[in-house]
């Protein structure tokens, strides 16, 4: 039984007309409820009526008596009625009871079963129930807390992003602060990253090439690079990258600058998608994004989509 308090009504009436049959004296009923642990205290009443006035109770006086005793308590009563109900609802040796009670104490027996079971049954869905909700809650709380942590790191990105703005006395500090800025950036995104990724030589352990980060976009590696100028950037720039592209047969690139790239870049980049996925990215489009919370993948998406499609490697994405 999953009743953690009391006794509903229908239980206790099938109980007040249940035990009395299963014992054959009054004593049997006080013995039966000593037996599934009813504190003393509970019993005193009925015993001392039977002690000293037996005729002026009966088997049912008894067991209501001590039912609404029990019933009647908080915890402390939890275990003796768990106990009076598993020795109702087990109960098979009817030939304890008067033979004229036989029968009728079994089709109470039974049906005191079906209740418990049907009780039982509404208490695993409730807890069911119950659990599921809590399961549900607790997802809900995980996403929320996720993304509030999404939304500080963003924040985060955005005020150290701008206050590159106010490095122009430092430009190779502020061009390594901007690589960590995006790092951290596709890292917020879930996007996976090798940031910083020097080549070494094995035998001197002198960098033979750097690359500003490796990011995974669709199951492709995509090698980006970041450039800070005060103008365009030109094929002397954007040479090297084509060269560590080329030099690995499945890399695509990304490459990211601050204002925009020459013609004679751009017309490199078209004629590159006939063998390499390339696209070119404005610092314009990341301000934009973070401004606007949007979805960093998505934009990823589009301007790779636009070069292998469209063939436009500069596709600017701004809403």
């Amino acid at each position: 039984m999953s009743e953690q308090f009391h006794y509903p009504p229908e239980v206790l009436n099938l109980l007040v007309d249940t035990i009395p049959l299963l014992c054959r004296s009054k004593r049997d009923v006080v013995l039966f409820f000593q037996g599934a642990g009813v504190d003393q205290s509970d019993l005193a009443d009925v015993s001392y009526t039977l002690h000293t006035a037996p005729k002026s109770i009966n088997k049912y006086e008894i067991t209501r008596t001590v039912l609404a005793n029990i019933n009647a308590k908080g915890d402390s009563g939890l275990r003796p009625r768990r106990e009076i109900i598993k020795r109702v609802v087990e109960f098979e040796d009817y030939s304890t009871c008067w033979p004229d009670d036989r029968f009728k104490a079994k089709g109470l027996v039974a049906s005191l079963r079906e209740v418990v079971n049907v009780k039982d049954s509404f208490t695993r869905m409730k807890q069911e129930r119950d659990i599921e909700r809590q399961q549900r809650l607790a997802h809900q709380r995980k996403k929320q807390a996720v993304a509030k942590a999404k939304r500080v790191a963003i924040e985060d990105i955005s005020q150290r992003l701008f206050s590159l703005f106010n490095m122009n006395d430092k430009p190779q500090e502020r061009g390594k602060l901007l690589e960590k800025v995006f790092n951290d950036l596709f890292k917020t995104y879930g996007v996976h990253v090798c940031e910083d990724f020097r080549r070494k030589d094995p035998d001197t352990g002198i960098v033979l090439e750097q690359i500003d980060g490796i990011i995974e976009l669709d199951g492709l590696i995509y090698l980006v690079e970041m450039k800070w100028l005060n103008k365009p950037v030109g094929m002397g720039e954007f040479s090297p990258h084509l060269s560590r592209l080329f030099m690995r047969a499945n890399a695509q690139g990304i490459f990211i600058a601050t204002n925009g790239y020459t013609e004679s870049v751009l017309t490199e980049c078209k004629n590159v998608l006939n063998l390499k996925t390339l696209f070119l990215c404005s610092l314009r489009e990341f301000v934009v994004l973070l401004q606007k919370q949007g979805d960093l993948i998505t934009l990823l998406k589009k301007k790779s989509q636009a070069a292998i499609i469209d063939k436009n490697p500069y596709l600017e994405v701004l809403g």
